[in-house]
């Protein structure tokens, strides 16, 4: 979390903190609380919509988003499964139209990296929640767009640095390499570098803990805040004009 300063030329985000959000419980009340914000959240907000429309699912987002999260993931991963295995090698996924130009995972992959389920556990309590959804025409709660969600992807700005690998989740897989290359997208943020509108202003000892984490997951926090910070001081976020709204859009990407 931090403040966004649009006085500077480029912009400053300065790094006030990161909370760890232990439970859904403890998420929840997180997007609950009733102050202005614009946050960036690594998880996908929609599926394909050729893959929607193939299987009959609604069409119109927040009833499917409420559908897509009531359903069982078996169910979900045997759809996801005939999809793959009626299409030919190299051509397996449906993709959306945002997810080839942010060099993404698949919306429907449901493993490795799952981002399947990190939507199946997330967006319905987003929207539940109240928030506005800019890339979905989706207002939020009364009409009041106070809590603002951007799907993000940390991976589109870390490549703008280093296409090298910059984080693990196996402690054995984190090396010094991995931990080089995290320093190097820090030193780059920080100095307005990473093709964003927004520089990062953050303490010795944070760029530390940045640096020492080697699952990257701190580092994607804040690249997250950083996106949704740089499409806070563009028109329309910086969303393309013409978008569909039940596949969405990810933030800081441009269209091709």
């Amino acid at each position: 979390m931090g403040r966004w300063q649009a006085t500077d030329r480029p912009a400053t985000f300065q790094l006030d903190e990161i909370r760890a959000l232990e439970s859904f419980d403890v998420f929840d009340r997180l997007l609950r609380e009733d102050m202005p914000w614009i946050g960036g959240f690594d998880l996908p907000f929609g599926q394909p919509r050729t893959l929607i429309e193939h299987e009959g699912w609604p069409t119109a987002w927040p009833e499917f988003v409420h559908f897509y999260c009531a359903q069982p993931r078996e169910g979900l991963r045997d759809t996801f499964r005939r999809w793959c295995d009626a299409r030919p090698a190299g051509d397996k996924f449906a993709w959306r139209a945002t997810d080839k130009p942010a060099g993404s995972s698949p919306a429907m992959r449901w493993a490795n990296p799952p981002v399947a389920w990190m939507m199946h556990a997330g967006i319905g309590r987003m929207l539940d929640a109240g928030l506005a959804f800019p890339a979905h025409r989706h207002p939020g709660r009364r009409g009041r767009a106070r809590r603002v969600a951007l799907e993000a992807y940390p991976g589109f700005t870390a490549r703008v640095v280093t296409r090298q690998s910059y984080k693990s989740d196996d402690p054995l897989r984190q090396t010094p390499d991995r931990r080089r290359n995290r320093a190097a997208i820090i030193e780059a943020l920080i100095a307005g570098t990473a093709g964003l509108a927004v520089r990062l202003a953050i303490s010795t000892s944070w760029q530390r803990r940045l640096v020492a984490d080697g699952s990257g997951d701190l580092l994607d926090a804040v690249i997250c805040s950083l996106q949704a910070a740089h499409a806070a001081g563009l028109a329309r976020y910086g969303l393309p004009r013409v978008i569909d709204p039940l596949e969405g859009w990810i933030a800081s990407v441009p269209p091709r």
